[in-house]
């Protein structure tokens, strides 16, 4: 399985980058960085720079049917960022439209907010975004985990760092079944 991670070029928290990469890369996927920008992205642990990542991919020059799945991973400028550039927007709407799966943690829903995919859905982040959920249609939850299928894919969430280990285990488990589905 091909997975696309999208992040800004700076801002993604370290640790909701690597944790479900490396989940991933463990489990025989291939994750791709997605950027906005070509070069390296800049991690953060909270609000300290951590590491750089290589892009491979650039948002502008890569399409949504070329991967089967889409992790989103949060950080607090990250998503502002990625809401802020309307192709990042819609290369996540597109995953949406294609009904391929979509992973998303803590912050990173403001860009799922911004690409209009949360309306009838229900999902989890961080406390601090349950609002803009709420206004952008969606209903808003204080789970570890949130894995909805009330719309044209599978959205699975996650509230913080703390809920990676849940996260990137059932992430995974709805990716692998969505493929065979298909």
């Amino acid at each position: 399985m091909r997975i696309a991670f999208l992040a800004a070029p700076e801002g993604v928290e370290q640790v909701e980058l690597t944790e479900p990469w490396q989940a991933a890369a463990d489990a025989g996927h291939e994750p791709v960085l997605v950027s906005t920008q070509p070069g390296r992205i800049q991690a953060f642990n909270h609000l300290d720079k951590a590491d750089t990542f290589p892009v491979q991919e650039v948002v502008a020059e890569t399409a949504a049917d070329s991967f089967d799945a889409l992790v989103l991973p949060g950080g607090v400028a990250n998503p502002d960022f990625l809401r802020m550039d309307e192709r990042a927007v819609s290369f996540v709407r597109d995953f949406f439209e294609r009904r391929r799966p979509v992973a998303a943690i803590c912050h990173a829903p403001w860009t799922l907010v911004e690409a209009d995919v949360v309306r009838g859905r229900v999902l989890t982040s961080w406390p601090s975004l349950r609002t803009d959920i709420r206004n952008a249609g969606g209903t808003w939850v204080d789970e570890q985990v949130q894995v909805c299928d009330h719309g044209p894919n599978k959205l699975v969430t996650s509230r913080k760092p703390d809920d990676l280990p849940a996260f990137c285990e059932k992430y995974l488990e709805v990716f692998q079944a969505e493929m065979m589905a298909a």
